[in-house]
């Protein structure tokens, strides 16, 4: 839609988004949230000298008999708790003991826990399978045990919300894995949940689910049409308008990844997306700058319906300070110039006519 400085959708700010306060250009994903176990006051009491000794490294026999109590044919509710939970901590806090945990066979038996009934054997599994999977090594032990389709169950119908977060954070994990490994999890329906998550989770859901969504429609191409089919595209555009979301980075690193399709780049112009990236072209970190320029040449490129949205927008005069700053990194003064002279390129009498809301892929 045409716009101009008075009827623009964008909200003009004197200062600049920030979510991390690094304005460098690395890409913004931190490992995502870890295991944050937490108790009442009573349990903690009782619990104090487990979590020291789990901090050090547990003989193969004590991991062994941790993973047969598991494995028991009629356990107690309680032995079983207490086992998974040992796992779990035991698999927080040291490398070698990730290691032994794998080695001893105990990846199936958390597997199974995933589809426990009971809420609290479930959290303890699907947090130890992603204290396990913080070794490489391990990834594709968990993945060929079968964990794919019972963590993306978990990140749906989970009672704990602490289980769905680290379900997605387990899920993002295994997605580093391959490709193969990253469009498994796509097809086992991981997108769409994801997708709530950052519309609904807490903070650290939020942060989650972008970082997972990153991963997943990074390493394979059919999970960004999912993605857009999901509705990604809206709520990362409402988080990137919203430098008190704190997701603001994160969120223009997704939407990049998702503009580099057809369908990606038809779905951001529709929900209002070239108004939110000129701005962040205008008032944004150095980092947010740089993706919001290079989202925006994706958008334009072999399009001139789109490169006339951008250009009324308002993009150039922002992109030419860019390309002039004394502090811009060279290949982003390169981009901006770049798309400085996509925006200048002549429009045919055709094009000039067309009403600007077209938005239909040329």
């Amino acid at each position: 839609m045409e716009s101009d400085a008075s009827t623009s959708p964008r909200r003009r700010s004197t200062s600049c988004y920030s979510d991390s306060g690094d304005s460098s250009c690395s890409e913004p994903f931190s490992e995502c949230g870890s295991d944050d176990l937490s108790f009442t006051p009573a349990a903690a009491a009782g619990i104090h000298r487990l979590l020291l000794s789990c901090a050090a490294e547990a003989s193969e026999d004590a991991i062994s008999s941790l993973v047969a109590k598991l494995e028991c044919p009629s356990p107690s509710l309680d032995s079983l708790r207490r086992a998974a939970m040992e796992l779990r901590l035991l698999a927080k806090h040291n490398p070698d003991n990730r290691v032994r945990i794998a080695a001893a066979g105990g990846v199936r038996p958390l597997v199974k826990l995933l589809s426990h009934a009971d809420s609290l054997l479930q959290e303890h599994g699907v947090t130890a399978l992603l204290n396990l999977s913080i070794c490489d090594e391990n990834k594709a032990i968990i993945v060929e045990a079968g964990a794919i389709r019972p963590l993306v169950l978990a990140l749906k119908s989970a009672a704990s919300p602490a289980a769905r977060e680290n379900a997605a954070c387990a899920l993002l994990r295994l997605s580093q894995l391959d490709g193969a490994s990253a469009a498994a999890i796509g097809r086992a329906g991981a997108v769409p949940l994801l997708v709530s998550l950052l519309e609904t989770g807490g903070a650290r859901g939020k942060k989650d689910a972008a970082t997972a969504l990153y991963a997943l429609c990074s390493g394979a191409r059919e999970n960004r049409q999912r993605a857009v089919e999901a509705g990604t595209v809206r709520p990362l555009l409402d988080l990137m308008a919203d430098p008190e979301s704190g997701m603001v980075d994160k969120a223009a690193y997704v939407l990049h990844s998702l503009v580099s399709s057809g369908e990606g780049r038809s779905a951001a112009v529709e929900e209002g997306g070239i108004p939110v990236l000129v701005e962040m072209v205008e008032v944004g970190t150095s980092r947010q700058k740089e993706i919001a320029t290079l989202s925006l040449l994706q958008i334009c490129e072999d399009n001139a319906v789109y490169r006339t949205m951008v250009a009324r927008e308002g993009a150039i005069p922002p992109l030419v300070a860019l390309s002039q700053s004394s502090s811009a990194r060279p290949k982003l003064k390169s981009k901006a110039e770049s798309l400085i002279e996509m925006l200048r390129q002549p429009r045919s009498p055709s094009l000039r006519a067309r009403p600007a809301a077209v938005v239909a892929t040329e």
